[in-house]
């Protein structure tokens, strides 16, 4: 297989709910990174003697942990990640070498490749998210797709989510055994996005259930 040039990032979604997630920074960087985490769940520290308004707010309702100082080495064992979000190139240096080694991974946001790991520009639906990224090569372009899959997805596709589970675990409870290509060929999308933006959910449900169910040759 012929490698990838440039950082070959592996894609991967991380379960990063409860865990400690130490931002070292208080500017917007930092805050596009805080929020993002505690979008998913995370318990987030942050590590800057200064912060914008919006994670002063953030600090000031409790949401987020603050240490009002600059970052000093042995402020990292035990975090599951770090974000070095500050405006020092130096200080983000020195908080990427001691992630390395105490093996915490890390992202550096102005040099993503001595990062472990690069936050992908995401759109979100419910449950499902789509993620893009050009592992750092151009931003633009990535917010660029961003905006159009946020126009192509809309919310439509986390009530479909939802159905989708729903008769999965209708199917299962039956005892029926559907294929991965089962699936694939009952899943007509356009049908069943068109029922769901009208709001005929149970109808779109009962469509997908006929399908799965249909005596296969």
């Amino acid at each position: 297989m012929k490698k990838a040039k440039g950082l070959a990032s592996y894609p991967m979604f991380l379960n990063i709910s409860g865990k400690r997630c130490v931002v070292i920074g208080g500017g917007q960087v930092a805050r596009r990174k805080v929020r993002t985490l505690l979008e998913h769940g995370a318990n987030v520290e942050i590590i800057s003697p200064d912060l914008c308004p919006e994670l002063n707010k953030l600090a000031e309702t409790g949401e987020v942990k603050v240490l009002r100082r600059h970052y000093q080495a042995g402020d990292l064992p035990g975090a599951f990640l770090v974000i070095a979000a500050s405006d020092d190139s130096e200080i983000n240096r020195q908080v990427v070498k001691e992630a390395k080694d105490k093996s915490v991974l890390v992202n550096a946001a102005d040099d993503p490749e001595n990062s472990d790991f690069i936050a992908p520009s995401s759109v979100r639906r419910g449950d499902m998210t789509i993620a893009v990224s050009t592992t750092g090569r151009s931003p633009a372009l990535t917010r660029k797709i961003r905006t159009r899959l946020e126009k192509e997805f809309g919310d439509e596709y986390a009530s479909l989510v939802n159905l989708i589970a729903e008769v999965r675990a209708e199917v299962k409870r039956r005892g029926i055994k559907v294929s991965g290509d089962d699936w694939q060929e009952a899943l007509d999308l356009d049908l069943m996005l068109d029922l769901l933006q009208k709001g005929d959910g149970e109808k779109a449900k009962a469509v997908l259930l006929d399908k799965l169910m249909r005596p296969r040759r």
